[in-house]
């Protein structure tokens, strides 16, 4: 009887100490809020602790905006003369005919009357020398720029780059002094650094944005030299032109372009790049970009495993030029170009720039995959073709009497309302020009010049041949059913 109430007695001990362990469990659980499950020191995974670029000691990007605000600039542009942008500013005929008409017989975008923007720029240089995007001050006529403390002071474009839209300007002030921030170094900005935007989105003096960098060397599009920091940071309308700033107050970007209903993606010019452009545009007023002469295309697998290549890298080599820098190194078609200078070349972009920001003459060094085997080729960069700004739309040069004119067409005299096809149209007039000045206007068909009659192009060609800087025209126009006369001298504005 014994024996059974002990083995009873150890048993129902051992129930019990089974029991209060799971309950014990249970109450930790409870008391630890679920917490998740951490591995066991030593178990194998390795989470490496990662600093942190942003103000975590303060949460405030304060420091960083005030440093740079002073030097970051709003412009006002005024433009004359300048296509698009609506109905304002139309003539009388384009307001009749829309502009459907005038592109069809004359091409182009018809003239406007003055235009206002906004944008934004950052002084790099306390002389007065600023950057900001060449669609900002494209065509301006006048340049008003407003600092931080309210004042205003005019400035004149020293010269701008289309390809990577920068433009450098000079702003005047008898004082000097401005507040100038510094240029970054682009190179060293990495995926995931803090940086903040500056500018005048919408008018907006001062307007501070704070992001990331999304990433870096973006393409989009825009031209040959696409080369852009991607950021989050907000970028709107007005913000074009002002200055990407890391956590230091120095500027790694200019900023240039946002992606339309992309939710606040932004593109910056690195500083880099800036930096050297800036400088050419200062010293000449233009870029000198680097020639090879080839022409290339992206490298296929099936391309690559055709000419012999280990590995899908690489530009391939379609054609070279007759005596450029290319043929004369002895670059070949069918060669792959694996690097420029050192640096690999993933697609036809890379080495678009690579060869554009070299300065001409420069001997450089390319790798080349030919004959199942590498090869290592200098040649000396030549100077890409001159492309001249000042021309007119579509290469247009500008004309000694400042306006251009076709013959007119049966179809052209229909849809005037013309008597007859007596004369000749005026299909442009150069902004600033004399003519334009004395009030000449696309569509304006000329009857007379200087009381010599026009009959044909022919007759006009003729009656202007001879005509020089400082004569004196005067000029019979027929607009619509009225007839006038303008008088202006050739060449002055």
């Amino acid at each position: 009887m014994m024996h059974l109430k002990r083995r009873t007695f150890i048993a129902a001990l051992m129930v019990a100490v089974v029991c209060g362990a799971a309950l014990g469990l249970f109450a930790t659980s409870r008391g630890e809020g679920h917490r998740p499950f951490l591995p066991a020191v030593g178990s194998g995974i390795d989470a490496p602790i990662i600093p942190v670029q942003m103000p975590l000691n303060t949460g405030t990007f304060a420091k960083v905006a005030e440093a740079i605000k002073p030097a970051v600039i709003n412009i006002n542009t005024v433009t004359k003369g300048a296509g698009g942008g609506g109905p304002q500013g139309r003539t009388p005929f384009e307001e009749f005919f829309g502009d459907e008409f005038f592109k069809r017989f004359f091409g182009g975008d018809p003239e406007r009357m003055p235009q206002r923007s906004l944008g934004s720029g950052v002084i790099i240089d306390p002389s007065g020398i600023a950057l900001t995007n060449a669609h900002v001050v494209e065509k301006a006529t006048e340049i008003e720029v407003i600092t931080l403390d309210g004042s205003k002071h005019k400035a004149k474009v020293l010269g701008a780059d289309k390809k990577t839209d920068l433009a450098v300007l000079k702003l005047d002030d008898a004082k000097g002094g401005f507040k100038a921030a510094r240029l970054g170094d682009s190179e060293k900005v990495q995926v995931g650094d803090w940086v903040i935007a500056v500018g005048s989105p919408f008018g907006l003096q001062s307007t501070v944005t704070a992001g990331i960098i999304s990433a870096k060397a973006r393409q989009i599009g825009a031209g040959p030299f696409d080369d852009f920091l991607q950021t989050d940071a907000a970028i709107n309308p007005g913000n074009s032109g002002g200055p990407l700033v890391n956590m230091q107050a120095e500027v790694i970007g200019i900023n240039t372009a946002i992606v339309a209903g992309g939710s606040g993606i932004g593109f910056a010019i690195p500083s880099n790049m800036a930096r050297k452009i800036a400088v050419e545009l200062q010293a000449k007023g233009k870029v000198s970009r680097g020639w090879l002469g080839v022409s290339i295309q992206p490298l296929t697998a099936e391309l690559a495993k055709s000419f012999g290549a280990k590995e899908v890298k690489g530009i391939l080599v379609s054609d070279v030029v007759a005596d450029s820098p290319a043929a004369k190194s002895g670059l070949k078609p069918g060669d792959i170009i694996l690097e420029f200078e050192g640096k690999k070349l993933e697609s036809p972009g890379d080495l678009q720039r690579a060869v554009g920001l070299t300065n001409p003459g420069a001997d450089s060094k390319m790798k080349v995959w030919r004959d199942q085997g590498e090869k290592m080729l200098t040649v000396k960069v030549g100077e890409a073709p001159d492309e001249r700004e000042a021309r007119g739309p579509a290469g247009r040069p500008k004309s000694t009497l400042g306006l251009e004119v076709r013959p007119i067409t049966p179809d052209i005299a229909r849809q005037l309302n013309l008597p007859s096809a007596e004369g000749v149209v005026v299909a442009r007039v150069e902004e600033g020009s004399a003519a334009a000045e004395a009030g000449v206007q696309r569509g304006d068909v000329i009857r007379e010049i200087n009381r010599q009659r026009v009959r044909t192009l022919a007759e006009f060609e003729k009656l202007t041949r001879d005509v020089k800087e400082g004569d004196r025209l005067t000029v019979l126009l027929q607009r619509g059913p009225m007839s006038l006369y303008v008088a202006f001298t050739v060449g002055r504005g």
